[in-house]
């Protein structure tokens, strides 16, 4: 029961915070965007929990982790275990701490971390950063199928870095009901006001999920994937300039609600295909949440190490493309903390910019309807990008 307890409130809170994180990220990215939240909330709260003092509360606060250790630690710890056992579809979520050599890492810490977060651990020489940035790289290649490359460069090791912290997302699912290649045909996408471009665009007549969001002048439609566990839904505002409006209100709307309130119509979907790349220097953003002690000489991290720590960068990657067959998307984010001184049958018709989400309904206990947890998403602003 306390897992069940556990991964409610965890689940909850990758909603909270994947609508915060999306648009802040997504104001400062205008153009296409592909970013995994959960992979950013998963490797931060795993630093958090090794945070104390003000570092410690900024962090939990943006981060929304519950106020008892042993919930929020369950919680993360039942997260992965459930995501990891998802089925019809291919779905991998990956912790590894890196470690310099010769640097102590508490034992409280390292139990944590591999318990809670199945993160194991390695030792590398960040005096050599050409062949540390390589073995941390060909890690998260391993862990996303070779999507996610060059994650961390030279320049973002030295000898004053003692600690990596990465995490790893992986996905690949195919449609429920696939679309016919043969329907796809170059239709009109209205990037702004004054800007259309013909796209390849896909088509289905099926039974989806759909219906109105007025609180964001949108309409949204769910898309599930095999096994029915994990499904895209894509919000597309009434109008073209409306991205903007979705982003800064989301968190008015409960997407929960909505698809428990919706049922499946018949429904003629045109979708342009799409593919996005992203690298993201999170630290602005970071800062903009309000984790700001983590990357100044004030950072506290004296739950991992005795040695005073920082975060120097916060890195994410992340790679996806949705064709006729599915949709395949990946994510890697890291954290490198270095050594401080002493002195983180309707139609739609999505043919202008909109937003999208891959999540998964988790199922908490048997007497709840589960909860959303996004695992990918983003805005589309010009398909044939």
């Amino acid at each position: 029961m306390a897992g069940n307890v556990g991964l409610h409130a965890v689940a909850e809170t990758t909603g909270q915070f994947g609508n915060n994180f999306l648009k802040t990220v997504g104001n400062d990215k205008p153009g296409n965007l592909i970013m995994s939240p959960l992979s950013a909330q998963v490797v931060l709260a795993m630093a958090a929990y090794g945070a104390g003092g003000r570092t410690a509360t900024q962090m939990r606060s943006c981060l929304f982790i519950p106020t008892e250790n042993e919930v929020g630690q369950s919680g993360y710890q039942s997260l992965i275990e459930t995501l990891n056992a998802v089925k019809g579809v291919e779905l991998r979520l990956a912790n590894k701490i890196y470690t310099a050599s010769q640097f102590e890492v508490k034992p409280e810490y390292k139990e944590l971390t591999s318990k809670k977060f199945y993160s194991s651990s390695e030792e590398v020489d960040f005096n050599d950063p050409t062949q540390a940035s390589k073995t941390i790289n060909t890690w998260c290649e391993e862990k996303t199928n070779k999507r996610i490359k060059d994650l961390i460069t030279e320049d973002c090791l030295n000898s004053d870095t003692k600690l990596v912290l990465v995490n790893a997302v992986y996905f690949k699912g195919q449609w429920d009901k696939k679309f016919n290649p043969a329907l796809t045909k170059d239709r009109p996408f209205h990037i702004d006001e004054h800007t259309t471009k013909c796209v390849p665009t896909m088509f289905i007549k099926h039974k989806l999920r759909f219906g109105d969001l007025p609180e964001l002048s949108a309409r949204f439609i769910e898309i599930p994937y095999q096994g029915d566990e994990l499904s895209m839904i894509i919000i597309v505002p009434y109008e073209v300039d409306g991205l903007q409006k979705i982003q800064d209100n989301l968190y008015q709307v409960n997407l929960k609600q909505s698809l428990q309130k919706s049922y499946p119509s018949d429904v003629e979907l045109f979708l342009p295909k799409f593919k996005i790349e992203s690298t993201l220097d999170l630290q602005k953003t970071l800062e903009k949440l309000g984790m700001t002690d983590m990357f100044g000489e004030e950072a506290d991290f004296s739950g991992i190490s005795d040695t005073p720590l920082k975060v120097s960068k916060v890195i994410q990657k992340a790679f996806i493309e949705v064709n006729e067959e599915g949709s395949e998307a990946a994510a890697a984010t890291g954290i490198m903390l270095q050594a401080r001184c002493m002195i983180f049958s309707a139609e739609l018709a999505v043919d202008h910019p909109f937003v999208y989400m891959i999540v998964s309904l988790t199922q908490s206990s048997s007497d709840d309807d589960g909860d959303i947890v996004s695992l990918f998403s983003g805005h589309v602003v010009d398909p044939s990008l």
